[in-house]
């Protein structure tokens, strides 16, 4: 690990003070930079700890929504949400991703930007254009079993790696960022993610001297929620595929749904072509079917990762015809219902 000097952030009104961002990192719980700086990924010259900023560690609650500190640790955000019906999909997530130890460290403005697990990028012996812009991408013609399937170009295929972004994509979720300037925003989730097209390296909208305060869920009327995670184990392991599901049933008819898809994109993906094939139709397997067909229209696997593209297909139907036989059972239920 390089050299590097350190200041800490008390509050976010404080980031005028810092001076220069050029190679600085903010540093939150660690568990992913810190490993980054370890392997030489990432180097930062300068490391802006968040550890002391107290404020960004609440979580407050409103008529119109549920606003999340950015340093609330994932355990502490699983078990509130493990609470509350209409969130529930989102405590699923969270407590099926990495393990306890990590949960307690990780935050939830650091999930929400985590960076691939691609091999790739990991090895600085292969060639890597989210790593250095221009070299190429060796999991175009190498071991891509894990990467997208969705959202992907010729510069990189590397998918997403957060449970949490899946199930705060679902939920429309926003982001309230600040800069140096004391200018504030909100961002959709769905928004601030980027394509790779030919810059791979900028993954999110965000500037560099942006900073994530508070992740904001409105609350409105919700249904059945589930999120399904399919894994080569039933633990400590990213995601193959997953699927986060929100869906009101009236009548037979599906009044409303909200669906998202990880581990196959290169962003979390919302389903939106999915979700408005279905809004308003008669519930039927061949509606699901032919839902998700659209959605992935687009898809191309690499060789090593076509078995997501049906797998998908089988997992986000079964997810959908499970939300909907539960609400058949229970109509007017809202909160969580687990995969069999």
């Amino acid at each position: 690990m390089r050299p590097f000097s350190v200041n800490s952030l008390t509050d976010g009104k404080q980031l005028a003070d810092i001076g220069t961002f050029e190679s600085s990192r903010f540093l939150a719980g660690g568990t992913n930079l810190v490993d980054l700086m370890k392997h030489q990924i990432e180097t930062p010259q300068h490391i802006i700890d968040l550890s002391r900023w107290d404020s960004a560690n609440n979580i407050d609650e409103t008529d119109d929504y549920y606003q999340i500190g950015a340093m609330v640790s994932n355990t502490d955000l699983a078990n509130f949400a493990y609470q509350r019906k209409d969130l529930s999909v989102l405590s699923q997530a969270l407590l099926s991703g990495a393990t306890v130890q990590l949960r307690n460290r990780a935050t939830t403005g650091g999930n929400l930007l985590q960076r691939t697990r691609c091999y790739y990028f990991y090895d600085t012996n292969q060639p890597c254009n989210k790593r250095e812009p221009g070299s190429g991408c060796a999991a175009l013609d190498g071991f891509n079993r894990i990467h997208a399937v969705l959202g992907t170009s010729e510069h990189c295929i590397a998918s997403h790696p957060s449970d949490m972004a899946v199930a705060m994509t679902a939920l429309d979720a926003q982001v309230k960022t600040i800069n140096t300037k004391g200018d504030t925003r909100s961002i959709p989730v769905r928004e601030l993610y980027q394509l790779p097209g030919d810059t791979p390296h900028i993954e999110t909208v965000l500037a560099e001297d942006e900073l994530i305060v508070a992740v904001k869920i409105p609350k409105k009327k919700r249904g059945t929620q589930t999120y399904r995670k399919v894994r080569d184990r039933s633990s400590y392991a990213f995601a193959l595929v997953s699927v986060a599901c929100d869906l009101t049933l009236k009548d037979g008819v599906i009044a409303d749904i909200s669906l998202a898809f990880g581990g196959v994109g290169t962003q979390p993906w919302h389903a939106a072509s999915a979700e408005d094939f279905m809004r308003n139709k008669t519930a039927s397997s061949s509606l699901y079917e032919q839902a998700v067909d659209l959605e992935l229209n687009p898809a191309r696997g690499a060789g090593g990762n076509d078995f997501k593209i049906p797998l998908i297909k089988r997992t986000a139907a079964f997810v959908i015809q499970q939300a909907v036989e539960h609400q058949m059972a229970n109509p007017g239920h809202q909160g969580a219902i687990h995969a069999r």
